[in-house]
């Protein structure tokens, strides 16, 4: 039989601080070793941020890699390791449910047994930023006062190089968008989801409206996690094509010394909206044929689903929308750089909503 887990302390929140578990799930990469690395590296305390690793999977070699750290971590395993019954239909996404099962149970570890209010998700595929606590951190407060948050990512879906400007580390965004790939929630969150989590697909049914609710998550212009783990249950679908080209941040934002109340909704939505709308309006070819003189940001307008697709891939962006959602999208808008200028791919300023049948 596995050990019993090991507890982590229940550490009360010291004055330097609120505590922040990072929860890792891990199945059978012993390449979780690059990721414990970096986090152990990067953690400013590890009284405020202790590493919790829970392994799905039983995989003995992964199991040695985390037990090789000794006290620096706490190893909890998942003790049901049997195949999740799955109708017929389902049976090569059995590894979807073992995820989601794995999700449910060490969730509820953290937040259940454990205690604590807070978390960050990270998986054993994923290296982050130097600067990875001290985002999560500076961005704690905000989303424990603003109910229309529901989580703070790491992770920018169209993240890649050229998208990105490097130069603005510091930005960030809200997005209606479920990012995932190293995020923060609250226990109360847990809360609401725990009783109706899903058998499979966790990530899409926290993106269906039933769930989301019309809240948003924070994320940042540069991503502050990458994705090494090619090998996995989605057999590198989307990793040749994006994950790979993802940038991670490599210069250090002191977020905890920055003013970030701008994205409060109420201030946010204003002021976004006024950027979007206020940048002059340019067609495909225009803007491929870069034949403007100044230099400054512009909107991209799309009607309808298919206009969305065809200008999203033209820019290079990630085409796919998820219950009407288009990744890293907020308020339909997706932000990024096109051949080093600021792009606004917008539905037009009377936008109703997000339409699920875009799915």
């Amino acid at each position: 039989p596995p050990p019993p887990p090991s507890t982590p302390p229940n550490l009360p929140t010291d004055p330097a601080g609120p505590v922040l578990p990072v929860l890792v799930l891990a199945c059978d990469r012993s390449t979780v070793r690059r990721c414990l690395d970096k986090l152990l590296r990067y953690r400013p305390s590890a009284q405020r941020f202790p590493v919790i690793v829970s392994q799905d999977c039983g995989h003995a070699e992964t199991a040695a890699v985390i037990a090789s750290y000794g006290p620096s971590l706490a190893h909890i395993r998942q003790p049901d390791l049997a195949d999740v019954p799955v109708p017929p239909e389902h049976r090569k996404f059995q590894g979807y449910y073992r995820i989601a099962r794995h999700y449910r149970w060490a969730l509820s570890q953290v937040f259940g047994t454990f205690r604590y209010r807070a978390a960050i998700v990270v998986e054993d595929d994923l290296e982050v930023a130097p600067d990875f606590f001290e985002y999560f951190q500076a961005a704690f407060p905000l989303l424990q006062s603003d109910p229309t948050l529901w989580c703070v990512s790491a992770w920018n879906d169209n993240g890649k190089e050229q998208l990105v400007d490097a130069g603005r580390a510091e930005l960030l965004y809200r997005t209606d968008f479920f990012p995932g790939l190293g995020w923060l929630l609250l226990a109360e969150l847990w809360e609401e989801l725990e009783p109706k989590w899903p058998k499979a697909f966790w990530d899409d049914w926290m993106r269906q409206p039933e769930q989301r609710r019309g809240r948003s998550c924070l994320r940042p212009e540069v991503s502050r996690t990458v994705t090494f783990g090619r090998k996995g249950v989605s057999h590198g679908q989307f990793f040749d094509q994006y994950l790979k080209f993802i940038k991670l941040n490599d210069r250090f934002v002191p977020f905890t010394r920055l003013d970030l109340s701008y994205l409060r909704k109420d201030e946010y939505d204003g002021s976004f909206l006024a950027q979007v709308y206020g940048a002059p309006e340019v067609g495909l070819e225009e803007l491929q044929g870069n034949r403007r003189r100044d230099p400054g940001p512009v909107r991209l307008q799309y009607r309808g689903r298919e206009a969305f697709k065809a200008s999203a891939k033209a820019l290079g962006l990630m085409d796919d929308l998820k219950s009407g959602v288009p990744r890293a999208g907020y308020r339909g808008v997706v932000t990024c750089l096109y051949r080093g200028r600021r792009v606004y791919l917008a539905p037009p300023r009377d936008w109703p909503g997000y339409d699920p049948s875009w799915s």
